[in-house]
This record gives structure tokens, C-alpha cells and sequence, in this order.
């Protein structure tokens, strides 16, 4: 008989993942919180993106990072596109608002958004992660 790990578990098993099942909102808001930094303009986001993949959504946090997975492959540019765009609707904000200010060639990003404050994009992106 196979056993499986008891619900609250699971966020061990997933490396820390959310969505993660048995924790309370409020532990889910501070993990998504530990990804933004308020700026000046808006808010920064770190970011795990992993190209080429099924389908494009937000994964949840990895450690500092929030994890998302797009389509699009990592060529010329069209990642970068597609992070951007899915920040932009989920987030609630022009296309124009959000851009790549670091790691444009990596899987590791740092994403500006202006013109959202820092606890409406943590309410926004938990909202998404939870879905």
C-alpha cells in the first residue's frame, strides 16, 4: 500500500512550493510577500522562469523567488514577452508598466511593475497562487 505524505507535508516534500495545503493564509501572504520589494515606482519582483514549458502560469514561490512557467521558448526574446504579459494580466496593469530590469537572459528575474503598491500585488499574486 502506498502511502502518502500527510497534507501539511507536502510543502517539504514540493521544496516549499505554494499552493501547499494544511498552512493558513496568512503563512501563504508572507511567502508571496518575500518575493516583492516596494520601489519608489511601483514594486519589484523576483522571479524562477522556466521556458518551454506546457503551459504558461504562476507556479507559486520557490524559496525567494516566484516560480512561473511559460510556453514560449527562450529565444529572441519571447520568455522575456510572455513573463511580462502574464504579470501584466494578473497583476492588473498596462503591458507598458512591467519590464525586466535584471536577468533577461536567465531563468533568474527581477521585474519592475510601476504604479502598484507593494500590498496590492502581494493580495493579486496570492489570489493567482491559490486558484
Amino acid at each position: 500500500m502506498t502511502r502518502y505524505a500527510p497534507a501539511a507535508s507536502i510543502a517539504t516534500v514540493r521544496g516549499d512550493m505554494l499552493p501547499t495545503r494544511g498552512m493558513d493564509m496568512a503563512d501563504d501572504m508572507d511567502q508571496v510577500r518575500q518575493v516583492i520589494s516596494a520601489t519608489p515606482d511601483g514594486v519589484e519582483l523576483r522571479l524562477k522562469v522556466v521556458p518551454k514549458a506546457s503551459r504558461t502560469r504562476i507556479v507559486g514561490v520557490l524559496g525567494d523567488r516566484l516560480k512561473i512557467t511559460v510556453a514560449a521558448p527562450p529565444e529572441q526574446g519571447q520568455a522575456n514577452i510572455a513573463v511580462c504579459q502574464l504579470l501584466s494580466q494578473t497583476l492588473g496593469v498596462p503591458p507598458r508598466q512591467v519590464r525586466i530590469t535584471a536577468g533577461a537572459g536567465s531563468s533568474q528575474k527581477t521585474v519592475q511593475v510601476v504604479g502598484l503598491d507593494a500590498d496590492t500585488a502581494v493580495e493579486r499574486l496570492h489570489n493567482t497562487v491559490q486558484a
